[in-house]
């Protein structure tokens, strides 16, 4: 099996630290609004990438956090706290507001059919274990104090840039878009912040240097640390992290604990843009969901995770209407050819097993994979050979290829009697005419009948 490590900037066959484990980390979301199809593409990645290491054999114990507090509106330590900032802006306590969004994000995971992590950590559980982190490092003299907080001094870090494979220079010159005067280093950030002394933020800690909050980058280390150990063999995100996020991650990890390498395999998912290459964003009106794209115009959800598929995660993917029509289209017609296998299972076949399995060990090459689909879907296997194997492909696939196969067996697609047809006519005019008890009455008699009405 063959992964590509952007440490090395190249492909290389997975070793694991224990035979059998896999200790795998992935950044969670900043829970201050809802998670956009960009940042969920990440997300099925990190779930392709666990269904391949299962399907191989490993054992893999998956941590992702939740970061409920410290990701400022500027990364590099600038601006206000992101969930905070909607607290004032929604009315509700900076608590509601992140129980809330880890709620609207769990749900987007299991629409997309994305296995939930064997352990969710908040850094707002974790507080303890950051500020003895932060401590670590001052004992070892990596810090120093300004009057916003406690800093990382990357200059003291020789290999700062591993990850990134910039030139020095070029990161300090990102850097300096947010400039702080106080700062040695243009690349420094903060392990700390101080809490403004004219205002009480809703979360805020008593610490060594004062009352604050952790920084950012600080909560993934000290997270990973305490649930996968010193060294660890998987970290993994989107590419927005790489050159500042998961960069300070190595550069302070690795000073407090004095191992390297952290981590073995660093992967990293390509962006999603808008067609025509635009950003996906809030301010640009662009920004699209789960439940906008795909649930208010009655698609399923699980096309875009076909989508998904059908683009290397290392390629970055366009996003528009027409392609999540088109992503919707292929998806069910995809689940109609499996639906025609009928339900009888027979034996997975081994010639296409084996080529299925060399593609998705071949830095998870999904295209490839689903080309096999189609190459098994039109052989001259059976029919319950062609359903067993497929269905044993899907436990890397995750498109749910068992409800095809349910379609099948209690006929799903049947035409709707007329006397529920009748029953469905009579309750749409009394929802017209606003009378909403009938509307209710006519209802329950079509669940009676063994069906259910949505309204959408």
């Amino acid at each position: 099996m063959e992964l590509y490590n952007t440490l090395s900037r190249k492909k290389e066959e997975f070793k694991p630290i224990k035979d059998g484990e896999v200790g795998m980390y992935a950044c969670g979301p900043t829970v201050y609004g809802l998670p956009h199809l960009g940042n969920l593409r990440t997300y099925v990645f990190e779930d392709i990438l666990k269904r391949v290491l299962t399907y191989n054999g490993y054992r893999v114990n998956h941590v992702m956090n939740i970061t409920d507090v410290g990701h400022l509106t500027g990364d590099r330590d600038m601006g206000e706290d992101k969930v905070e900032n909607e607290s004032k802006k929604a009315g509700k306590t900076a608590w509601e507001i992140a129980d809330y969004y880890t709620e609207e994000f769990k749900k987007d995971l299991i629409r997309l059919n994305i296995l939930f992590p064997d352990i969710f950590c908040k850094a707002t559980d974790n507080i303890k274990e950051q500020i003895e982190m932060v401590e670590t490092l001052e004992q070892k003299g990596y810090t120093y104090k300004t009057s916003d907080g406690i800093y990382f001094d990357t200059s003291k870090v020789a290999d700062y840039n591993k990850l990134s494979h910039l030139k020095l220079e070029d990161l300090k010159e990102g850097a300096r878009v947010e400039s702080n005067p106080e700062k040695k280093n243009s690349t420094d950030f903060a392990l700390w912040k101080f809490s403004p002394v004219d205002t009480k933020r809703q979360m805020e800690w008593a610490s060594p240097w004062g009352v604050g909050f952790p920084g950012w980058h600080i909560e993934c280390s000290a997270m990973s640390v305490k649930y996968l150990g010193n060294h660890f063999d998987i970290h993994c995100g989107g590419a927005d992290h790489v050159n500042i996020h998961h960069t300070n991650e190595i550069a302070q990890t690795e000073s407090a604990t004095g191992i390297k390498p952290w981590v073995n395999y660093w992967l990293h998912a390509a962006f999603m843009n808008i067609v025509g290459g635009k950003k996906m964003a809030k301010s640009a009106g662009n920004f699209i969901t789960v439940s906008n794209t795909f649930i208010e115009k009655g698609l399923n959800p699980l096309a875009y995770r076909y989508n998904n598929l059908s683009v290397h995660y290392r390629k970055p993917m366009e996003w528009s209407d027409d392609i999540a029509v088109s992503a919707s289209n292929g998806y069910q017609n995809l689940l109609k050819k499996i639906s025609n296998l009928g339900t009888a299972t027979g034996k997975v076949d081994l010639e296409f097993k084996n080529k299925f399995t060399a593609d998705i060990n071949d830095d998870m090459n999904m295209p490839k994979a689903l080309a096999t689909v189609q190459e098994l879907l039109k052989s001259d296997i059976s029919n319950e050979d062609k359903l067993a194997t497929v269905l044993d492909f899907d436990k890397v696939l995750g498109l749910d290829f068992e409800k095809a196969t349910l379609a099948s067996r209690f006929n799903l697609n049947m035409t709707i009697p007329e006397n529920v047809q009748k029953l469905l006519a009579e309750r749409k005019t009394a929802r017209e005419n606003k009378d909403w008890k009938k509307a209710d009455e006519l209802r329950d008699k079509i669940i009676a009948l063994g069906f259910e009405v949505k309204d959408k």
